[in-house]
């Protein structure tokens, strides 16, 4: 097992506590929280995965307009909680 894949390992059990966090957040806030590593730690994946596989570059592509769109996507959404209009 290379050390590539023991990182991605690594990755998915994050994930997946995240994911638990936010399945059993106490609020909206922690959930959010949450939310936010959870895709942090899918670019991350998706970088992992680029230099594993030398011949697809495009997943470094797919995953700087992932982050992009999960940081718009945070924004919206701690206006929302806030309770401020877009």
């Amino acid at each position: 097992m290379s050390e590539w894949q023991v990182a991605a390992i690594v990755m998915v059990v994050c994930i997946i506590i995240t994911v638990a966090r936010i399945i059993i957040g106490p609020g909206a806030p922690t959930r959010l929280m949450a939310f936010d590593t959870t895709n942090t730690l899918v670019v991350t994946s998706m970088v992992i995965v680029a230099m594993m596989t030398h011949n697809r570059p495009f997943y470094i592509d797919v995953a700087i307009v992932y982050a992009l769109l999960s940081y718009v996507m945070t924004l919206y959404v701690a206006k929302y909680i806030q309770g401020d209009k877009f």
